[in-house]
């Protein structure tokens, strides 16, 4: 079994764009697991202040995670397109219909250079395989890299191109899933059938992702092999969390059994919880590629956060939601590890009256 030299207990706290705060990493740091940064759509400016907060708050090691650049770009006319789509939506929430698409001027080489510069424990990243150079870089810096994989050949590619680490995402995952050169359609497979596999597949450490979400999840990812447990769900509902009180009641709610993968909101498929805007669009052959749909629905999602209107927001949520609690992120640290260790007890338990 691989230990993580950065973790006192098998904890990983999955990186949520939105719905993860400064304060959260730092309070899952401060519990002896790994907090980690989304940084994916931040620029470089924003990624440096939201370490120094986080840094203000814990001397512990975290995570920074990135986007890959693997954008396959898209058409003025397919931008045209998407942008015309979004107009009945940004009529009824009474904002102003764009005459050109909005395109971020974000760069992943400016993100690289803020992370590099910030020298975080953890580098973690996803969408894709950064080239030799930033592993060179990371080694060079003593940064830990940690790639995010859907299936076993994809492992084994992180592998081979430097990672310390691969994080397995089961099927079962919230919010943007991580596959890289496969259509979603050939990454479906659920976290318990894909992180053995994983285990047997490579010599790094694997950390599960997917459905984890109480103690008997960590149990049971961990007795498959795993190194730790990223868990993000979970913490959707932490005091520390970023997510907005609307967004929140839906999550603590019923509506938050019923998730589906789209790409409605961004061009990239994630897990969220069903509303109507993706009963309206998921599929529709109008949706631009990621991350121009991200960046279009930008306005349409920022008048609906002001507005409670949750039905045009992107609630990004694992099929374990349901299990979670309102509660401080370090509580919720302990119950998943005070509960892993009381599934494993009870499953030795029933071994033993098995012999």
């Amino acid at each position: 079994m691989h230990r993580l030299p950065f973790l006192t207990v098998p904890i990983v706290q999955a990186p949520m764009a939105g719905a993860t705060s400064p304060e959260l990493v730092a309070a899952v740091a401060n519990a002896g697991g790994l907090g980690s940064l989304p940084g994916g759509y931040d620029a470089p400016e924003m990624i440096r202040e939201r370490i120094a907060r986080v840094r203000a708050l814990t001397d512990r090691p975290f995570a920074v995670n990135l986007f890959v650049d693997t954008s396959p770009g898209a058409s003025a006319e397919q931008l045209a397109r998407a942008n015309e789509r979004l107009r009945p939506y940004r009529e009824e929430l009474g904002i102003a219909q764009p005459a050109q698409p909005r395109v971020s001027s974000v760069t992943w080489e400016g993100q690289l250079e803020a992370m590099f510069a910030a020298r975080p424990a953890v580098f973690s990243f996803t969408f894709g395989i950064p080239d030799a150079a930033v592993f060179a870089r990371c080694w060079e810096l003593g940064i830990f890299t940690l790639g995010t994989a859907e299936t076993v050949d994809q492992a084994v590619a992180l592998e081979r191109a430097g990672a310390d680490a691969v994080c397995m995402q089961g099927f079962e995952a919230g919010g943007h899933h991580g596959t890289i050169r496969s259509a979603v359609d050939d990454a479906l497979t659920g976290t318990l059938a894909l992180v053995p596999q994983a285990v047997d597949a490579v010599r790094v450490p694997v950390l599960a992702a997917g459905g984890i979400g109480d103690g008997r999840g960590v149990a049971a990812v961990l007795a498959l092999g795993a190194a730790a447990a990223q868990v993000g769900s979970a913490f959707l509902l932490a005091d520390e969390s970023a997510v907005p009180a609307p967004a929140r009641a839906v999550l603590a709610s019923d509506a938050a059994r019923r998730t589906v993968l789209t790409n409605a909101f961004s061009g990239r498929y994630a897990r969220g919880v069903r509303n109507r805007f993706i009963d309206e669009m998921d599929g529709d052959d109008a949706i631009a590629p990621y991350p121009f749909q991200h960046a279009l629905t930008g306005d349409l999602r920022a008048a609906a956060a002001a507005a409670g209107r949750t039905e045009f927001l992107s609630m990004w949520a694992g099929q374990a939601v349901a299990l979670s609690r309102a509660l401080p992120a370090a509580e919720i640290v302990r119950r998943l590890v005070s509960g892993a260790h009381e599934s494993l007890a009870a499953a030795r338990a029933t071994l033993a009256d098995s012999r």
